[in-house]
């Protein structure tokens, strides 16, 4: 055992001890109130509940809510959280009461990594998160806005075929997880900086490792008194990522001011959207001025990029490897696709309302596979009861969105097979109006950009069937295709997919 992990354990036991003594000896006992909380498993002192929740603490959640009911109580650490697991209990928590729980509970990660949680993701509910939300509703993700960008969608797909017909032609096994990732990454940054790649520094590595540090467990937030010592680093780690990625944003920033006092006639990105209201009142409400600085524009420009380059690859990723594990389902996507398109050219975005199957695929997979198992948690604005259960102000309220997918009382006893039939009858919308799947979350918070997210996420997913037959490698079967996913604000395929493409339309011509 190292030198740095000994006295790691050693400082924690001997806190833990300190904090024994203080609870024991020093702290007056509170009155207890004949006040009814949800059921949940026994506790331990200090850590609560932490010690249960495991590598997936989604399967972990899903698995004790069978046990213990839809609204469960945990103690994570000192802090009161409930659980979330039915749709019907989301229903009344983010529709029926959702001004109640429409704010966030501050967590180290975001605040080091979000400038005091400015975006909108993070930051609590209130007149800044309100004006800010419908600022970039209406002018970054309006369906003007999501049209406007279509040509770039295009362009960067054109190219990727190109390359995955040369990978045919020579019989290549393609990483498609890493494929699709970069065309993502590739659709994203031009969309929201102006172009796609940057000599100077890796954009998406820091961004991998600000999600990483986000989604990681963080003892601070559940044993606030252990955060001054930063037992697991956390806290250095976040520092020094964020000064990275500021000074990344900085330069981006600075580069479309200078750019945009010079050229007046290139195409507007989300950059340049942002910075016309720079220094702007953009408070709708009248409750107080609220004026962007260059800090809310970093603030609400990383959070647009966590929200939309992973959750759209790992969609795109589950729902490929699904079809590439059911040939009956991929035949009948391709033949739809075909009837409509033909075999003589890609698929274009005006297609995409023709192809009703494919609806049906990525409701199947956002419902498997939700762009987040655990939605951003909420916190409890003031006291509440729901449903006889006292839900006390300041408790953290975690809604599980990967298991209300697989409620099989919702979904039928096949609630974790791949099965897109089911929605022949049921079309989502993700507005909020449905809480049977809910992967965009639901009420206030939910996600602003779904219609860009959809978009291309179908796009992608139609261009690749369309154009190309999939096959797994040699050594590997749709029977035993690795389908295990990584924890964390996303759930990625624990092990990168590989196929292999082979080119199947008639002389497409690309532009």
């Amino acid at each position: 055992m190292s030198f740095a992990l000994t006295t790691t354990m050693f400082a924690f036991l001997l806190f833990t001890f300190m904090y024994f003594l203080f609870k024991l000896y020093l702290h007056p006992k509170q009155k207890t109130l004949n006040h009814k909380k949800p059921p949940g498993p026994s506790t331990l002192p200090i850590i609560g509940n932490l010690h249960i929740l495991g590598k997936l603490p989604h399967r972990t959640l899903q698995s004790l809510s069978k046990k213990y009911g839809p609204i469960m109580s945990l103690q994570l650490g000192q802090v009161p959280t409930i659980i979330i697991s039915s749709s019907k209990a989301a229903e009344s928590f983010l529709k029926t009461h959702d001004i109640v729980f429409a704010s966030r509970p501050k967590v180290q990660g975001s605040d080091l990594m979000s400038y005091g949680s400015k975006g909108m993701a993070f930051s609590e509910y209130g007149p800044y998160w309100r004006s800010v939300r419908k600022f970039c509703t209406l002018k970054l993700f309006s369906a003007s806005k999501v049209e406007m960008f279509g040509p770039i969608r295009k362009e960067k797909l054109d190219v990727l075929v190109i390359s995955l017909e040369k990978a045919a032609l020579e019989g290549e096994v393609v990483n498609v997880s890493e494929v699709v990732e970069n065309l993502i990454e590739d659709i994203v940054y031009k969309m929201m900086f102006g172009r796609s790649k940057y000599e100077q520094f890796d954009m998406n590595k820091l961004v991998l490792e600000a999600m990483a540090l986000m989604g990681a467990f963080n003892l601070a937030d559940y044993v606030p008194w252990l955060g001054v010592f930063d037992l697991q680093g956390l806290t250095r780690a976040c520092k020094k990522t964020s000064k990275a990625l500021d000074e990344v944003l900085e330069m981006i920033i600075t580069e479309h001011e200078q750019t945009t006092n010079t050229d007046k006639t290139r195409n507007e990105d989300f950059v340049d959207i942002l910075l016309s209201i720079m220094h702007q009142t953009i408070d709708v409400e009248g409750e107080q001025n609220l004026v962007i600085d260059r800090t809310n524009i970093k603030a609400i420009l990383l959070d647009m990029i966590a929200a939309s380059v992973h959750t759209s690859a790992t969609t795109i990723e589950w729902a490929l490897s699904e079809l590439l594990r059911h040939s009956r389902v991929m035949k009948i996507l391709q033949d739809e696709i075909q009837n409509e398109v033909g075999n003589k050219r890609m698929v274009e975005e005006k297609d995409l309302k023709k192809f009703n199957y494919l609806d049906m695929v990525v409701d199947e997979t956002l419902r498997l596979y939700p762009v987040g198992p655990l939605l951003i948690p909420r916190e409890c604005r003031e006291s509440i009861t729901i449903d006889g259960y006292f839900i006390t102000k300041k408790t953290r309220v975690i809604v599980n969105a990967w298991a209300i997918g697989r409620d099989c009382n919702v979904w039928s006893e096949n609630a974790d097979e791949f099965y897109p039939e089911r929605f022949i009858d049921k079309k989502m919308n993700y507005q909020g109006h449905e809480f049977e799947s809910i992967p965009f979350g639901s009420g206030r918070r939910r996600c602003p950009g779904i219609q860009l997210g959809l978009i291309i996420v179908k796009l992608v997913i139609a261009q690749f069937v369309h154009c190309f037959n999939w096959e797994l490698p040699h050594n590997i079967s749709p029977s035993n295709l690795n389908m295990e996913e990584k924890f964390g604000l996303s759930i990625p395929r624990a092990q990168h997919l590989q196929a292999i493409p082979s080119y199947r339309l008639d002389d497409a011509k690309h532009e």
